[in-house]
């Protein structure tokens, strides 16, 4: 920024309010009295993960050509998002403009009024130095602390859970990176997300076969369509089976349909479906990988927030599936 923080800030902790890889951040005071977080890039970090870079683009090609599980996993293009993510989380000017893109699509929907992202502090940011408005509140895994301030934990996970449903399929551009470190309840009982280093786009053609995909898996048992939905997400290597492949999948997933959310193990439905794409030679796509990391976090949410949700049962949920359907094919 050009100069000390006690140049700069009215007030600044020279002790981290949390640290991670590649930045750390603190707690800081604007002149004006405004309450903020600073994060701050390490000094040096570009020049080591360069290196990391180098040695895992060998490994994956090593574990690509060494077996059909390995191609299929397609590693060299998981370190080839990995690259991609580092640049953009390296210049936090990107990430700041992530946070503001995401909470402007937002607010386009009346009903994401509990849903909240910081305010970026323009002045106070650059590549290496990111300034956004401080929020109180709670992890959402401290569902200790969580239970005493009387908020429905389970609207509030569902709450989480549709606008980033949204994010990802209305408007195509969602938070990449939904751990507990990065999700809150504020004292106001809106969900706040936060750290926007990872972040992924969906483009129009991902976000109708998803659209068709997820209502065929959950309403109607279609697994016909769920199969074809898989391997037009997937690149393809060699002709496939549909019916075989539903059979396949609707042994997977008819037993864990009627379970609520608390209950299913999405880690192993990937598993399964991992081994199942092994078996017909698909490679899955980075993005929808990263959807897939989403929902693990989510299940974990589940089990501590909402254990008798039923995704089935949830109307807002499934009715935004579907109507997102209709207003796409109204506008075909």
């Amino acid at each position: 920024l050009g100069a000390s923080p006690g140049d700069v800030f009215a007030e600044f902790s020279p002790e981290p309010l949390a640290s991670a890889s590649i930045a750390q951040v603190h707690t800081a005071v604007l002149r004006d009295g405004t309450e903020v977080v600073v994060k701050v890039q390490r000094r040096g970090i570009r020049a080591r993960l360069a290196t990391d870079l180098r040695i895992l683009a060998a490994a994956a090609d090593l574990l690509e050509r060494a077996s059909a599980t390995g191609r299929m996993a397609n590693p060299a293009a998981v370190v080839e998002d990995f690259e991609n993510t580092l640049a953009h989380e390296l210049n936090f000017v990107l990430e700041a403009e992530a946070m503001e893109r995401f909470a402007t699509n937002l607010a386009a929907y009346g009903s994401n009024n509990m849903v909240r992202v910081p305010k970026v502090h323009w002045r106070y940011t650059t590549p290496r130095v990111l300034t956004m408005e401080r929020i109180h509140g709670h992890s959402i895994d401290d569902t200790a602390t969580l239970q005493t301030t009387g908020f429905d934990l389970a609207q509030l996970l569902k709450t989480g859970v549709r606008a980033w449903m949204e994010a990802a399929l209305e408007h195509g551009f969602f938070h990449g990176d939904v751990h507990a470190g990065n999700l809150m309840i504020d004292t106001d009982g809106r969900v706040v997300f936060l750290d926007f280093g990872i972040v992924g786009e969906l483009d129009p053609k991902t976000k109708a076969i998803i659209r068709t995909g997820l209502p065929a898996l959950l309403v109607d048992g279609d697994f016909v369509t769920v199969a074809k939905s898989i391997y037009d997400l997937g690149a393809v290597l060699e002709p496939v089976d549909l019916d075989k492949a539903s059979d396949d999948i609707a042994q997977i997933v008819e037993p864990i349909l009627a379970k609520p959310l608390s209950e299913i193990s999405y880690g192993q439905v990937l598993v399964d479906i991992v081994r199942i794409g092994t078996r017909y030679n698909v490679r899955l796509p980075r993005e929808l990988v990263l959807v897939a990391k989403q929902l693990l976090y989510f299940e974990r949410y589940a089990k501590l927030m909402a254990p008798d949700w039923n995704i089935l049962d949830d109307p807002d949920l499934i009715g935004f599936l579907f109507a997102g359907i209709r207003t796409e094919g109204a506008t075909a």
